[in-house]
């Protein structure tokens, strides 16, 4: 029986991931703008650039996707599990992922992003 190559397999996972990512990142910048925030700036910039680059990598993961005829189909849902149709060619692979497994990698992904928007901005790195 074929299967999805397993190197599509981290790009087929990012375009779960990435979005729901995008999603976390606007409803905390909402919620920064409408709050009792002092200094709201720093948090906004933060932010912001950890959108853009998350946005960049959904865009590489969308290309790669287009690139090499796959496709991610969220399918059905109940409170334990989501599923996932992936989509190859002529193949079609049935994924179920735990709910907690999603929001627990979604929030390892939120870290690594806040850290890496950090680094990118230019008030915290030595001249």
């Amino acid at each position: 029986m074929a299967h999805i190559p397993i190197e599509a397999v981290p790009y087929l996972e990012s375009a779960i991931y990435l979005p729901m990512l995008l999603i976390v990142l606007e409803k905390d910048y909402e919620l920064i703008e409408k709050g009792p925030f002092k200094l709201k700036r720093p948090y906004v910039h933060l932010i912001e650039e950890a959108k853009k680059l998350a946005e960049n990598d959904l865009q590489n993961t969308k290309s790669y996707l287009r690139k090499h005829s796959l496709k991610v189909v969220q399918g059905e849902r109940d409170e334990l599990f989501t599923e996932y149709h992936f989509y190859y060619q002529q193949i079609f692979e049935v994924r179920r992922y735990s709910n907690i497994r999603l929001r627990n990698r979604v929030e390892e992904l939120l870290d690594s992003y806040l850290t890496r928007a950090l680094k990118a901005q230019s008030v915290f790195q030595k001249p």
